[in-house]
């Protein structure tokens, strides 16, 4: 068995995840106050960042659980699981940003009658 094989890449992309992702996720908070001094235009830039941040974290989060670890990569899958749970958690903490921005355009920002 060579270990240098077509396999052998997939795990080290799923350790690069890991190191790439670090602890991004891990003690940020949604601060709503600071969308209170943008404007209607930068609110709605922002959510689309967010929408488009979401969504590659989320095809991140689909490429990583759709691995296929070899058994013989001792704690690949616990590595798997880590950086899929810590895109879970990346998502989550857009959503939430996601929802104040929303919260912030929908007070501040009249919606067109057309």
């Amino acid at each position: 068995m060579n270990l240098f094989s077509g396999t052998a890449s997939l795990p080290v992309l799923v350790m690069a995840l890991a190191l790439v992702a670090g602890c991004s996720s891990i003690g940020r908070t949604v601060d709503p106050a600071k969308y209170d001094s943008m404007n209607c235009t930068e609110l709605n830039s922002a959510l689309g960042s967010t929408a488009r941040d979401i969504s590659q974290t989320a095809i991140t989060r689909g490429k990583v659980a759709n691995t296929s670890v070899p058994r013989w990569l001792l704690g690949g899958t616990r590595v798997k699981t880590a950086v899929a749970d810590r895109e879970t958690a990346s998502i989550e903490r857009l959503k939430r940003q996601q929802d104040a921005i929303a919260a912030t355009r929908a007070r501040k920002c009249a919606r067109s009658t057309d």
